[in-house]
C-alpha cells in the first residue's frame, strides 16, 4: 500500500507549501500522540511522552510549536531538545524511555524544505505500517482531549550532552585520536555544538568549519553533500583527514590528507574490513546504489552481501531480516546496530577513525583492495503526477542500455523519496560509455517530462 504523506525518510516538502504547513504539522503531531501511545503498553496514571528535536531552519521554531500542540491535544507530554542531530533524538528516545522521538529535518535539503520524521520507544525508524495508522487517523477530524489530560511541555537541557558522552562511549576505551588532526565540517547544521566536542575531547586537533548556523545556510556549499568544503579545509590547514556531516548529522563523507573523498561505499568497507579481521562481521547490506566493486569486495572478505532498496530504513530492515550489524549507503548513510540503533554521521566516523587507529593505515591504504566500477548518477527533474515507468521511449532507453553494457554494468532509475527528481545510475567498466549511456538516458527522460522542449 503506498503512502500518502510520508515519503522514505518522513513527511517532507517546501516550507509554507502542503504538507509543511503549521496546521498539517499539528495534526500530524495529534495523530502521531494517539497511534504511538495507543502501540505503547503504558501504566495505570503513566503519562505518554515524546522527545522533539530540530536541526537548525528558521522554520524549526514554527514547527516545533506546532508539533507540540498537537501532541498536547493528544494527551501527550513533550520534552523539547532544541537544535540536536537525528540520531541524538533516536538514542536520547530510548535513554528517557520514551514512547517515540521526532524530528524536525529535511536533511541535506536547503533551508527553504522541511520535514518531520518518527522514531519509535526503540530508537528505531517507523515501520510502514505504523505510518499508514498515522496517515489514516490524519484523515480523521481532529479533537482535543480534556483540559486535565491535556500534554505538558518542558525543554532537555542536558540533551547535548548526554548524546555527545553517548558517542564518545561507541570509540574503544583503549583508543584516542591524540596527534590527529582533524577538519570538521558540520554543515551549519544540528552537529555545530555537538561533533567538534565529541573528537576535541577524544584527543583530536579539530579545524570545525560549518558551525556558524543562522536559520538560512544549512547545507548552502557545506557538509556531506558537498565534500569539496572539508577538502579545501584538509588541504589548507594540513589536516590528517577531514569529516563532512549533512544538516541533521545522521549521514558522513570523509576526506584523506590528499583531498581524495571517501563516500559510504568505502567508508563502509574500512568498517567491515576491521569488523572481518576481528571475527565479527556476520554481514554487510549495501543498496541498489551500491558499487558493484564494493560488492566484489565483500566477497573476498568471504562475509555474505545483500542489496537493499535504497534509503537507510530499508537497509535496517534487511540487516533486521538476516541478524546482520552492518550496512549503508554509498550516499553516507552507515549503520552499525553493535553502535547505535539507526544512521549516526558522528558514530560511523568514530569507527572508521578506531579502525585506522587498530591498522595503522591510512584511508587510501585502508581501501586499497577496493577496485570501484565508474558510476554516473544524473538527477532528471519530474513533473508532478507524470508516470515515467509507463513511458515507452524511457523503458526502450533502459533496455538499450542494458543491452548494451551486458553482463559488464548495470542501469537504475529510481524516483527520488524527497524530491521531485528522477535519478538516472548507469554503471560499467567503461567510464565514456557509462557517461554516454546516462546522458542518453537522461535526455530521453527530460523530453518525456516535457515534450515541447524537444520541439
Amino acid at each position: 500500500m503506498s503512502r500518502k504523506y510520508f515519503g522514505t525518510d518522513g513527511v517532507r516538502g517546501k516550507v509554507g507549501e502542503f504538507p509543511i504547513t503549521p496546521d498539517f504539522v499539528m495534526r500530524l503531531g495529534y495523530a502521531a500522540g494517539l497511534t504511538l501511545v495507543a502501540r505503547e503498553h503504558l501504566g495505570a496514571g503513566e503519562r505518554p511522552a515524546v522527545l522533539i528535536g530540530k536541526d537548525t531552519r528558521v522554520s524549526g521554531y514554527m514547527l516545533e510549536a506546532a508539533l507540540e500542540a498537537g501532541f498536547s491535544a493528544a494527551g501527550v507530554d513533550v520534552m523539547l531538545a532544541g537544535p540536536i542531530p537525528t540520531p541524538a533524538v533516536a538514542h536520547l528516545t530510548r535513554a528517557l524511555r520514551l514512547q517515540a522521538g521526532v524530528v524536525i529535518s529535511a536533511s541535506h535539503n536547503p533551508y527553504q524544505d522541511n520535514g518531520i520524521k518518527f522514531f519509535s520507544a526503540h530508537g528505531s525508524k517507523l515501520p510502514d505500517a505504523v505510518e499508514h495508522e498515522i496517515e489514516a487517523r490524519l484523515d480523521q477530524p481532529m479533537d482535543c482531549m480534556e483540559s486535565a489530560r491535556l500534554g505538558r511541555a518542558r525543554r532537555v537541557d542536558d540533551a547535548a550532552g548526554r548524546y555527545i558522552e553517548f558517542c564518545k562511549s561507541t570509540f574503544p576505551n583503549e583508543l584516542d585520536l591524540r596527534g590527529v588532526k582533524i577538519a570538521l565540517d558540520c554543515a551549519h547544521g544540528a552537529c555545530y555544538h555537538i561533533a567538534p566536542k565529541v573528537f576535541h575531547e577524544l584527543g583530536a586537533d579539530v579545524i570545525a568549519v560549518g558551525v556558524e548556523p543562522n536559520g538560512l545556510n544549512i547545507n548552502d556549499g557545506v557538509g556531506a553533500t558537498r565534500p569539496d568544503s572539508v577538502r579545501r579545509a584538509v588541504l589548507e590547514h594540513g589536516a590528517d583527514i577531514g569529516i563532512a556531516l549533512d544538516g541533521d548529522g545522521d549521514r558522513v563523507m570523509m576526506v584523506d590528507g590528499r583531498g581524495e573523498i571517501y563516500d559510504g561505499d568505502k567508508l563502509l568497507y574500512v568498517i567491515a574490513r576491521t569488523r572481518h579481521a576481528s571475527g565479527v562481521l556476520d554481514g554487510v547490506v549495501g543498496t541498489l546504489m551500491s558499487n558493484l566493486g564494493f560488492e566484489h569486495a565483500i566477497g573476498r572478505l568471504g562475509a555474505p552481501f545483500a542489496r537493499a532498496k535504497v534509503g537507510d530504513r530499508y537497509v535496517m530492515e534487511v540487516l533486521q531480516e538476516r541478524g546482520w550489524r552492518l550496512g549503508g549507503e554509498n550516499s553516507g548513510h552507515i549503520l552499525c546496530l553493535d553502535r547505535h540503533t539507526t544512521g549516526d554521521g558522528i558514530i560511523s566516523a568514530l569507527q572508521v577513525l578506531a579502525a585506522l587507529r587498530v591498522s595503522g593505515e591510512s584511508l587510501s591504504e585502508a581501501c586499497a583492495d577496493l577496485a570501484f566500477y565508474p558510476q554516473v548518477l544524473i538527477n532528471v527533474r519530474l513533473p508532478a503526477g507524470f508516470n515515467w515507468q509507463a513511458d515507452e521511449a524511457i523503458t526502450a532507453a533502459r533496455l538499450g542500455a542494458e543491452k548494451e553494457l551486458g553482463d559488464r554494468g548495470r542501469v537504475l532509475l529510481r524516483p527520488s523519496g524527497t524530491e521531485p527528481l528522477l535519478r538516472v545510475m548507469v554503471e560499467g567498466a567503461d567510464k565514456a560509455q557509462v557517461e554516454r549511456l546516462a546522458r542518453q538516458i537522461a535526455d530521453v527522460v527530460a523530453r518525456a517530462c516535457d515534450p515541447a522542449a524537444a520541439d
